[in-house]
């Protein structure tokens, strides 16, 4: 096992990963920018290092600082938690390259999965089902792009290839607007990536978000977690997340799940990550994307399974054998997770950083709460707006939405505006009491007055 790991991230993931080391008797490292000094993290670790300004790219994202830190912490393993490096492929070479243990996959695995073409073609070998789509890259310079998205058949989407968080993503209704829509998808693609690669889907309509969590040991062996359902997002990007979902039967759950093992299997997949699926209304199933890291919303699963998902993460990139297969794991109840950000929903989600003056976390029972905020923290603009997660569990879905419900009311954090009243609309509204819930159900239900 690892004696020291050095955490390449910040705030409340960096402080899961440095509870679970204590737990484990594993000594932790935090590195930080100069604006984050006073973050809980750095607090809470048994040493912490400046690796530069404010920047992410100066800082977070600094290969050579970072690798420096660790090696002169004397750090034997990173943990790079989810954003910033925890998909680049170069910084898991480099981690190897230089004795120190990157805890994920591999590099090889990284490289396949992060590239959304190749893994397409890679999941059609390994018999997972795929949305109907180009085969390869397009160009606007393609005489036949014309033809192959009339093929496809519109609605379809074009997707950046390299990267997520919905960025390089836009729906196309017609042929008209299908050149205009490929130009802006590749100049966002490569600003956000750097890598103006794209390609074409069949756009879904209506579906639902479903993700498999898996774990694969280094003798082969890949189990999964029961599901999620992160139909609800803003600019396709979470915003709820739940499990198991309210539409999800067990015969649907193993056939997913299965998918999701061969897909895993597919890259010889060691650690944790996570297998993501679109669902249609007629319960056929696509892979969508494969995260090779660990998830903003993992709580959901580890409260309904009773599993630890971040130390289960550190010992199977330490080379230990999963002890369980996927029958042995019992659902518990049923979770669901908010994410709390400092944004104002009322101005399209515009990020709201400041002074934080009361934070107040709500409790009780079933409520887990994940943050990195304490009361006169001041919230930097130059990361991602995620302050807090609530998690509320109950015996079944409405105890575990009433719960929520009450925790939203709880809780204050004063000083900035944050998304709580949205949540408490959605956890208000009929048609998510009912799991009428699809990718759409924030400008159809919430925004479109419905």
């Amino acid at each position: 096992m690892f004696k020291k790991i050095l955490i390449a991230n910040r705030g409340e993931i960096a402080l899961r990963v440095i509870r679970a080391c204590k737990e484990m008797g594993i000594k932790t490292v935090a590195i930080h920018s100069d604006v984050d000094r006073e973050c809980i993290h750095v607090r809470n670790a048994d040493e912490s290092i400046c690796v530069g300004p404010a920047a992410s790219a100066e800082s977070y994202r600094n290969i050579p600082s970072i690798i420096s830190a660790a090696e002169i912490s004397g750090a034997d393993a990173i943990h790079p938690g989810y954003g910033f490096l925890a998909e680049n492929t170069y910084f898991a070479e480099v981690c190897e390259s230089c004795g120190i243990k990157f805890i994920g996959p591999s590099k090889e695995a990284i490289e396949r999965m992060g590239d959304k073409i190749a893994a397409r073609e890679l999941m059609m070998k390994a018999g997972v089902p795929v949305v109907p789509g180009s085969d390869g890259p397009i160009s606007l310079d393609d005489p036949d792009i014309t033809k192959i998205a009339k093929k496809i058949g519109y609605p379809l989407i074009v997707k950046a290839s390299a990267g997520g968080g919905g960025k390089g993503m836009r729906i196309v209704a017609t042929e008209e607007a299908l050149h205009n829509a490929i130009a802006m998808a590749q100049a966002e693609a490569k600003a956000a990536f750097g890598n103006e690669a794209v390609y074409m889907e069949k756009y879904i309509e209506e579906p639902r978000h479903i993700e498999f969590q898996i774990l694969g040991d280094r003798k082969g062996k890949v189990v999964y977690l029961p599901e999620r359902d992160c139909s609800i997002q803003r600019r396709h990007q979470k915003l709820v997340e739940e499990s198991p979902s309210p539409f999800v039967d067990a015969s649907l759950r193993r056939k997913m799940g299965r998918a999701a093992r061969h897909a895993a299997e597919a890259v010889n997949y060691v650690t944790v990550g996570t297998v993501e699926f679109l669902v249609d209304k007629s319960g056929h199933f696509y892979f969508m994307e494969m995260n090779t890291r660990i998830q903003v919303e993992h709580p959901v699963t580890e409260v309904i399974t009773g599993l630890d998902l971040v130390k289960e993460q550190i010992r199977l990139a330490a080379g230990e054998r999963l002890t369980f297969d996927s029958s042995d794991i019992v659902i518990r109840g049923h979770a669901i997770e908010c994410r709390v950000n400092a944004e104002d929903p009322a101005k399209d989600f515009m990020p709201c950083p400041g002074k934080i003056g009361t934070f107040l976390p709500p409790g009780g029972p079933g409520i887990r709460v994940e943050s990195h905020l304490y009361s006169g923290y001041t919230i930097p603009s130059f990361y991602d707006s995620l302050i807090a997660k609530v998690i509320a569990l109950g015996s079944n879905r409405s105890e575990a939405i009433a719960r929520m419900a009450r925790a939203l009311d709880e809780m204050v954090i004063e000083g900035v505006q944050t998304t709580i009243p949205l949540h408490k609309k959605i956890m208000a509204h009929d048609y998510f009491h009912k799991g009428d819930v699809y990718t759409d159900f924030l400008p159809k239900h919430i925004f479109g007055g419905e």
